[in-house]
C-alpha cells in the first residue's frame, strides 16, 4: 500500500533524541534539539517490507509520530508552530547501524535507503488533536517493546517547527518525525515491525512492515558494511552491553565486606544516613552490589492512572532498561500496603542482569521471588496490586528509598542486615577500610574467646596495637587474607 502522503515532501527530517527515555538509555540529554534529512525515496507505505542490505545484520526499528506540515512555515514563533501542522501520523525511522561508520553525522546511507521511512497508513487532523495527548506504541512480532506519551517530549512539537523554521523553510507536505522512545532495537528477516499513533480516541491504524533480506549483494565499490561491539550495543540498546555498569573485582570486593561494617566506616565520613531502613531480605543468605537504576512512584490518582499506569508504564520501563550490575531501585514512599514488585518483573529483571531489586514499599508473590537467584529487599510482603496505592511515574531520578537519598549512579550494597548507599568515588577507599575494620574485629573476636576483657581491646587500644600487628602479619605469611 502506498504511502498516505500524496505528493512527494521536498524534506523528510528527524529529530536524534526527544523522549527522556530514550535519552537516558543513551547516557545523555541534549540541551536543544539536533536533526539530520532522510531522502523522499525513502517513504514507503503500510505492508511494504523493510529490506535489510546484503552484509548487514543491525537494522534498527524506531518508532516515531510523524508531522506533516500544512502551511508554509518561515521564522515562526513556538506559540504558532502547531498551527502549521497538517497532519499527524505514524512512522518507522529504519535504519542499519553496520554503515554508520560511512557517513559518520549524515546518515546518509544508514537511514537513507529506500523504504526506510514508511508512515502511516492514515493521516489524522493535527488541528482537531492536542499534541500533549498522543500516545506512540511499538510493536514486534506482536510483543509490545516501545510506548510513551507526547506529554514527556523533551522538545515539543510547535518547539520542533518553530526551531527548524528559524533558518529552513518548511513547504506543505514536508515530514518531521520527532523522536523515538526507548526500546527501540533490532528487527530481523521474518520479523513484523507495527506502529501506532492514539489520541483521543482516534487512531492511525497500524503502520505494518514486515522485515526482509535483499535478494542481491550490495555492490562492492563505496563503504561496505562494518559491525563491532561498539554497533551491536547501540542498535541493541541498554540490555546489550558490551561489559557491566560495575566493574566486576569492585563488585566483589563490595561485596566481601559487610554492610555492618560499611554504615561504620560511612559514619567516620560524616555520612550517618546511608541505609535504607525498614527493609528485609528475601534470601537473608544473599550479598549484593550494584548500580542504582531508579524508579518513582506517587500517590494514586484515579484520574492519572490510566495514563501513566498503564501499558509500558514507568515500572516495566524501568526493568527493561536495567543492564547487567543495575540494582532497580523503588521510592514507594514506604507504604507497603501495595505491591511494587511481582515474581514476572523479579524474572524479568534476572533476565537482564540486574544485581538486585530494592523496594521500601510491598512485595507481591514473595514467595515466588524468594525462589529467584536475586538479592531482592522490601518492605514488606503484600497482595494487592499496583493500582491500590501507587502510580509509577518516573525513572532515572534521584529518589528516597528507606528514607536514604539515592541518585542514579550510586551503588547499593546489601546483605542480611540491610542495605546502604555508597557514593561511588569513595567505593575502593571505603572496601579497604572495610576489610581492616574487619581483620580487627576478627583479632579482637579470637580474645574475648580466650577470656580477655573488652576494655582496651574494643575497639583496638594503643596497649593492644603491637600484639595485633603480630597476629596479623603470621596470618599473611600463611596464605590466610585478613
Amino acid at each position: 500500500m502506498p504511502h498516505p502522503l500524496g505528493a512527494t515532501p521536498s524534506k523528510i527530517i528527524a529529530v536524534h533524541v526527544n523522549y527522556p527515555s530514550r535519552a537516558r538509555e543513551r547516557g545523555s540529554t541534549p540541551a536543544v534539539p539536533s536533526y539530520f534529512l532522510k531522502p523522499p525515496s525513502s517513504l514507503a507505505g503500510t505492508g511494504e517490507a523493510i529490506v535489510r542490505p546484503s552484509g548487514c545484520e543491525l537494522l534498527s526499528f524506531e518508532g516515531e509520530i510523524a508531522l506533516v506540515i500544512g502551511e508554509r512555515a518561515h521564522r515562526v514563533r513556538p506559540e504558532d508552530g502547531w498551527r502549521h501542522v497538517r497532519w499527524v501520523t505514524a512512522a518507522n525511522d529504519a535504519g542499519v547501524y553496520d554503515l554508520r561508520h560511512a557517513d559518520r553525522g549524515s546518515n546518509l546511507r544508514s537511514k537513507g535507503a529506500d523504504g526506510f521511512t514508511p508512515v502511516g497508513p492514515r493521516l489524522l487532523e493535527a488541528r482537531e488533536l492536542d499534541p500533549a495527548r498522543l500516545r506512540l506504541r511499538t510493536w514486534v512480532n506482536g510483543e509490545l517493546v516501545q510506548e510513551d506519551t507526547s506529554d514527556t517530549l523533551l522538545f515539543p512539537f510547535a518547539e520542533l517547527v518553530a526551531d527548524l523554521s528559524r533558518l529552513v523553510t518548511l513547504e506543505p507536505g514536508d515530514v518531521i518525525l520527532t523522536g523515538t522512545p526507548a526500546g527501540a532495537s533490532v528487527a530481523s528477516p521474518g520479523d513484523v515491525v507495527e506502529v501506532e499513533v492514539t489520541a483521543e480516541g482516534r487512531s492511525t491504524g497500524r503502520l505494518r512492515n514486515p522485515v526482509a533480506e535483499a535478494g542481491h549483494d550490495l555492490e562492492p565499490w563505496g563503504a561496505m558494511p562494518r559491525t563491532g561491539p561498539a554497533e551491536r550495543a547501540a542498535a541493541l540498546g541498554p540490555g546489550h552491553p558490551p561489559e557491566p555498569v560495575l566493574d566486576p573485582a569492585l563488585a566483589e570486593g563490595l561485596r566481601s565486606v559487610a554492610v555492618a561494617t560499611l554504615s561504620a566506616q560511612l559514619r567516620r565520613r560524616g555520612l550517618p544516613h546511608m541505609s535504607l531502613d525498614g527493609l528485609r531480605p528475601t534470601r537473608p543468605g544473599d550479598t549484593m552490589a550494584g548500580v542504582a537504576h531508579t524508579l518513582r512512584y506517587l500517590p494514586l490518582r484515579e484520574d492519572l492512572f490510566e495514563r501513566y499506569g498503564a501499558g509500558l508504564n514507568a515500572q516495566k520501563r524501568a526493568v527493561e532498561e536495567l543492564r547487567p550490575g543495575h540494582v532497580l531501585v523503588m521510592d514507594a514512599r514506604r507504604d507497603t500496603t501495595a505491591g511494587t514488585l511481582g515474581d514476572i518483573l523479579a524474572l524479568r529483571a534476572l533476565r537482564r542482569g540486574a544485581a538486585g531489586v530494592v523496594t521500601d514499599g510491598g512485595l507481591r508473590d514473595s514467595a515466588a521471588v524468594a525462589g529467584l537467584p536475586l538479592p531482592v529487599y522490601h518492605g514488606g510482603a503484600h497482595p494487592s496490586v499496583l493500582g491500590r496505592r501507587h502510580v509509577p511515574w518516573d525513572t532515572g531520578v534521584p529518589v528516597s528509598c528507606g528514607g536514604a537519598l539515592v541518585q542514579p549512579g550510586d551503588l547499593l550494597v546489601g546483605d542480611a542486615d540491610g542495605v546502604v548507599v555508597v557514593p561511588p568515588d569513595l567505593a575502593g577507599e571505603l572496601v579497604a577500610d572495610c576489610r581492616e575494620q574487619e581483620a580487627q574485629e576478627r583479632f579482637i573476636t579470637e580474645q574475648v574467646q580466650a577470656g580477655h576483657g573488652i576494655d582496651g581491646l574494643y575497639p583496638l587500644g594503643p596497649a593492644w596495637r603491637a600484639r595485633y600487628e603480630r597476629w596479623r602479619e603470621q596470618h599473611t605469611s600463611e596464605g590466610d587474607p585478613v
